[in-house]
């Protein structure tokens, strides 16, 4: 079923010619011959795009598109009109109208619009409601910062989290540090048929080989020293939930085969133990080093990543969406003053605004985040200038050069060149790739080459 789509013209021929194209086109869509008539057919619910006339007797087309912004704001609406009625057209831009066909017009021109008109809809309500999932689901906190923006890199995310949380695989998370992996982490679960059980966090890096084991798959009462009782585990704790395993890179081998085993049998053996523990839990990795490299210098088991690897999402480097870049610091201005209410700080000049532009944020989002609360925490004056950023802002940011001075390996080179296209693409990965002649996996690699 495609669809739904009302046409009203107070000319019924005219809408039922229009009803019949939409139809071969794949639109469910239905002819009125009235405004009041269509009153009370968007009272009554299920439509997805209306296309009505501007001059109707009784009610216009202005009318109806009142009557539909206040029923359904995200329902796109396209006015037709005559010719001479160009200046009431624009009027209805203005009031929310996504565009106007001058009659005649051919069929298709209609179907174009309405097609983009409904896709534009379903992305901006895609990203509602992902939004409102980073912020509300109960028990989890997502905090969704990095989420915010429009940008390509950001919205080929959103559609792979959306279409990747409903399909209970492996998800491996790329990105440089602070880009938001363990905020994607969360959507992907607070998203899934999982979200009502736990999600449970490890950072790899953070805990000697000898703890590790422990933690992850849990030990036996006296099975080392200081195990004075029994530990079920963080695959147990995350029973019918997610376990993130953050900086999955840095795993010892010895703990990557036992972590394979548990993605094969689904099953933990506790240190000590001489039976298995069965665990349902969905695993997410992160990482921001480049993991085929460290599995050709055998620092890393193929096997694993092949297991990981089913689903892999790269978070965007925040200088590859800039245009984010403003939105976020309104969105964490808005978030720290309300944090500490006592700040004078209610915004930044135009040349601070400048400097946010042009910075590379090597820290990325969480980068960013920081230097709000700083300025926040620290401001004097209401409208926070140059002199309140640290030293490492003020300096004149670097352009990305054309040529070279000095003679680097390749690999760097490659690096360098890679980011240099992706920021030229506008952040789109897939265009980058397409237009350097290479696959995304071969793209990702490349960027994380360093």
């Amino acid at each position: 079923m495609g669809p739904r789509v009302l046409v009203v013209d107070d000319h019924l021929e005219m809408a039922e010619m229009l009803v019949e194209s939409l139809a071969d086109a794949g639109f469910e869509a239905e002819a009125l011959a009235s405004g009041s008539s269509a009153l009370e057919r968007l009272e009554a619910g299920g439509i997805d795009a209306l296309v009505t006339d501007l001059r109707m007797n009784q009610v216009s087309g202005l009318d109806l598109l009142a009557a539909s912004k206040r029923a359904s704001p995200q329902r796109p609406v396209i006015v037709m009109t005559a010719y001479g009625a160009i200046d009431t057209a624009v009027e209805s831009i203005r009031q929310g109208a996504y565009h106007y066909l001058t009659k005649p017009f051919q069929p298709e021109e209609l179907v174009i619009f309405l097609k983009r008109a409904l896709e534009e809809r379903n992305l901006q309500v895609e990203a509602k409601l992902l939004r409102r999932a980073l912020r509300g689901q109960a028990g989890v906190h997502l905090g969704g910062d990095g989420m915010i923006g429009t940008s390509p890199g950001m919205r080929e995310v959103l559609e792979l989290v959306e279409r990747v949380a409903a399909v209970d695989v492996p998800v491996l998370l790329r990105g440089e540090t602070g880009t938001g992996k363990s905020m994607v982490a969360g959507a992907i679960h607070s998203l899934s048929p999982r979200a009502k059980a736990p999600l449970v966090a490890v950072n790899c890096a953070a805990l000697p080989e000898a703890l590790l084991e422990s933690e992850l798959f849990g030990h036996m009462k006296g099975s080392f020293t200081g195990a004075t009782s029994d530990r079920p585990g963080l695959f147990v704790e995350a029973e019918r939930g997610t376990i993130l395993l953050d900086e999955i890179a840095e795993l010892p081998l010895s703990i990557q085969a036992k972590l394979l085993h548990v993605l094969e049998r689904g099953a933990v053996r506790p240190v000590g133990s001489a039976r298995e523990r069965q665990v349902d839990v969905r695993i997410i990795a992160a990482t921001h080093r480049d993991l085929l490299e460290m599995t050709r210098a055998q620092k890393f088991r193929e096997d694993l990543l092949y297991r990981l690897d089913v689903v892999a999402i790269q978070i965007p480097s925040l200088r590859h969406r800039r245009e984010d870049i403003l939105p976020l610091v309104e969105h964490f201005l808005e978030s720290f003053r309300a944090k500490y209410p006592s700040s004078p700080v209610t915004g930044f000049t135009p040349a601070v605004l400048r400097r946010f532009l042009d910075y590379p944020w090597p820290g990325n989002v969480r980068e960013l985040a920081h230097l709000i609360q700083r300025m926040v925490v620290l401001g004097r004056n209401p409208v926070a200038d140059l002199e309140d950023l640290p030293p490492g802002l003020l300096e004149e940011p670097q352009q990305h050069q054309a040529g070279f001075t000095e003679l680097m390996p390749a690999r760097d080179l490659q690096h360098r060149y890679a980011a240099w296209a992706l920021e030229r693409c506008g952040g789109h990965k897939s265009r980058t790739a397409e237009r350097l002649g290479i696959d995304i996996k071969t793209l990702n690699r490349w960027l994380q080459e360093e």
